[in-house]
Protein backbone atom coordinates (compact mmCIF):
# COMPACT_ATOMS: atom_id res chain seq x y z
CA UNK A 1 0.00 0.00 0.00
CA UNK A 2 1.33 3.45 -0.78
CA UNK A 3 0.18 6.01 0.68
CA UNK A 4 3.09 8.90 0.22
CA UNK A 5 3.75 9.83 -3.31
CA UNK A 6 7.51 10.06 -3.68
CA UNK A 7 9.27 12.57 -5.58
CA UNK A 8 11.56 10.22 -6.91
CA UNK A 9 11.42 7.27 -9.38
CA UNK A 10 10.94 4.15 -8.23
CA UNK A 11 14.41 2.56 -8.72
CA UNK A 12 16.13 5.73 -6.47
CA UNK A 13 13.06 5.17 -4.32
CA UNK A 14 14.03 2.12 -3.35
CA UNK A 15 18.05 2.25 -3.17
CA UNK A 16 17.30 6.03 -1.07
CA UNK A 17 14.97 3.92 0.96
CA UNK A 18 16.98 1.01 1.75
CA UNK A 19 19.79 3.38 2.50
CA UNK A 20 17.53 5.71 5.37
CA UNK A 21 16.57 2.46 6.49
CA UNK A 22 19.56 0.56 7.37
CA UNK A 23 20.39 4.10 8.80
CA UNK A 24 17.75 4.68 10.98
CA UNK A 25 18.50 1.09 12.57
CA UNK A 26 22.11 1.52 13.09
CA UNK A 27 21.32 4.59 14.75
CA UNK A 28 18.66 3.44 17.28
CA UNK A 29 21.02 0.80 17.55
CA UNK A 30 23.21 3.11 18.30
CA UNK A 31 21.31 5.37 20.87
CA UNK A 32 20.77 1.74 22.63
CA UNK A 33 24.18 0.29 22.82
CA UNK A 34 25.43 3.98 24.10
CA UNK A 35 22.60 3.68 26.89
CA UNK A 36 23.37 0.57 27.65
CA UNK A 37 27.16 1.58 28.57
CA UNK A 38 25.85 4.75 29.91
CA UNK A 39 24.30 2.77 32.92
CA UNK A 40 27.05 0.58 33.51
CA UNK A 41 29.80 2.08 33.07
CA UNK A 42 32.27 1.72 36.10
CA UNK A 43 35.75 2.90 36.80
CA UNK A 44 37.98 6.18 37.51
CA UNK A 45 36.74 7.98 34.39
CA UNK A 46 33.21 6.85 35.03
CA UNK A 47 31.79 10.15 34.91
CA UNK A 48 33.39 12.04 31.97
CA UNK A 49 32.54 9.19 29.53
CA UNK A 50 29.03 8.85 31.46
CA UNK A 51 28.42 12.39 29.96
CA UNK A 52 29.69 11.69 27.06
CA UNK A 53 27.72 8.71 26.35
CA UNK A 54 24.92 11.08 26.62
CA UNK A 55 26.16 13.42 23.64
CA UNK A 56 26.38 10.47 21.54
CA UNK A 57 22.76 9.15 22.35
CA UNK A 58 21.60 12.29 21.86
CA UNK A 59 23.00 12.53 18.34
CA UNK A 60 22.40 9.41 17.32
CA UNK A 61 18.21 9.63 18.75
CA UNK A 62 17.60 13.00 16.61
CA UNK A 63 19.75 12.10 13.52
CA UNK A 64 17.57 8.75 13.75
CA UNK A 65 14.26 10.92 13.69
CA UNK A 66 15.78 13.36 10.69
CA UNK A 67 15.93 10.33 8.92
CA UNK A 68 13.07 8.86 9.51
CA UNK A 69 11.32 11.83 8.22
CA UNK A 70 13.02 11.75 5.19
CA UNK A 71 12.34 8.48 4.64
CA UNK A 72 8.81 9.36 5.16
CA UNK A 73 9.10 12.08 2.51
CA UNK A 74 10.41 10.01 0.20
CA UNK A 75 6.86 7.45 0.59
CA UNK A 76 9.24 5.00 1.95
CA UNK A 77 7.83 3.81 5.80
CA UNK A 78 10.37 3.87 7.88
CA UNK A 79 10.39 1.10 10.46
CA UNK A 80 12.27 1.48 14.07
CA UNK A 81 9.81 -1.16 15.66
CA UNK A 82 12.19 -2.81 18.34
CA UNK A 83 11.63 -6.50 16.23
CA UNK A 84 12.77 -4.75 13.52
CA UNK A 85 16.06 -3.22 15.11
CA UNK A 86 16.87 -6.31 17.23
CA UNK A 87 16.89 -8.34 13.92
CA UNK A 88 18.84 -5.84 11.06
CA UNK A 89 20.79 -4.29 14.07
CA UNK A 90 24.60 -5.77 12.71
CA UNK A 91 26.63 -3.31 15.04
CA UNK A 92 28.60 -4.49 17.97
CA UNK A 93 26.62 -4.19 21.27
CA UNK A 94 27.02 -3.64 24.55
CA UNK A 95 27.76 -6.59 26.77
CA UNK A 96 25.07 -7.54 29.92
CA UNK A 97 26.21 -5.92 33.23
CA UNK A 98 29.39 -3.58 34.59
CA UNK A 99 31.57 -2.56 32.13
CA UNK A 100 35.52 -1.17 32.76
CA UNK A 101 35.58 2.35 31.36
CA UNK A 102 38.40 1.19 29.32
CA UNK A 103 35.59 -1.43 27.16
CA UNK A 104 33.24 1.15 27.16
CA UNK A 105 35.81 3.39 25.28
CA UNK A 106 36.66 0.68 22.96
CA UNK A 107 32.94 -0.81 22.22
CA UNK A 108 32.25 2.53 21.29
CA UNK A 109 35.04 3.03 18.98
CA UNK A 110 34.33 -0.04 17.26
CA UNK A 111 30.76 0.38 16.99
CA UNK A 112 31.38 3.94 15.96
CA UNK A 113 33.78 2.83 13.21
CA UNK A 114 31.29 -0.07 11.72
CA UNK A 115 28.34 2.73 11.66
CA UNK A 116 30.98 4.81 9.52
CA UNK A 117 31.81 2.40 7.32
CA UNK A 118 28.33 1.36 6.41
CA UNK A 119 27.35 5.28 5.80
CA UNK A 120 30.13 5.75 3.51
CA UNK A 121 28.86 3.02 1.84
CA UNK A 122 25.21 4.69 1.51
CA UNK A 123 26.91 7.86 0.41
CA UNK A 124 28.53 6.21 -2.28
CA UNK A 125 25.03 4.41 -3.16
CA UNK A 126 22.55 7.33 -2.57
CA UNK A 127 24.84 9.19 -5.29
CA UNK A 128 23.20 9.05 -8.28
CA UNK A 129 20.06 8.81 -7.12
CA UNK A 130 19.09 11.23 -4.25
CA UNK A 131 21.28 13.88 -3.25
CA UNK A 132 19.46 15.38 -0.23
CA UNK A 133 19.61 12.01 1.43
CA UNK A 134 23.24 12.05 0.32
CA UNK A 135 24.24 14.77 1.96
CA UNK A 136 22.11 14.08 5.09
CA UNK A 137 24.11 10.98 5.52
CA UNK A 138 27.52 13.02 4.74
CA UNK A 139 26.53 15.40 7.99
CA UNK A 140 25.75 12.14 10.41
CA UNK A 141 29.03 10.48 8.71
CA UNK A 142 30.68 13.92 10.13
CA UNK A 143 28.71 13.98 13.30
CA UNK A 144 30.17 10.26 14.35
CA UNK A 145 33.45 10.48 13.12
CA UNK A 146 34.01 13.05 15.64
CA UNK A 147 32.48 11.01 18.33
CA UNK A 148 34.50 8.43 17.03
CA UNK A 149 37.41 10.78 17.40
CA UNK A 150 36.66 11.60 21.12
CA UNK A 151 36.09 7.98 22.27
CA UNK A 152 39.29 6.85 21.00
CA UNK A 153 41.52 9.80 22.49
CA UNK A 154 40.30 8.56 25.56
CA UNK A 155 42.29 5.23 25.28
CA UNK A 156 45.67 7.19 24.48
CA UNK A 157 47.94 6.09 24.53
CA UNK A 158 47.22 2.33 23.49
CA UNK A 159 49.80 -0.50 24.63
CA UNK A 160 49.41 -1.30 20.41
Amino acid sequence: MTVMKSPLPESARQVTGDALQSTLVDLLGLSLTGKQAHWNIVGPRFRAIHLQLDEVVAAARSYADTVAERAAALGVPPDGRPETIASALTLPGAKDGWMRDTEVVQLLVETLEAAIARLRERIDATEKHDLVTQDLLIGITRELEKQRWMFDAENWPRDD
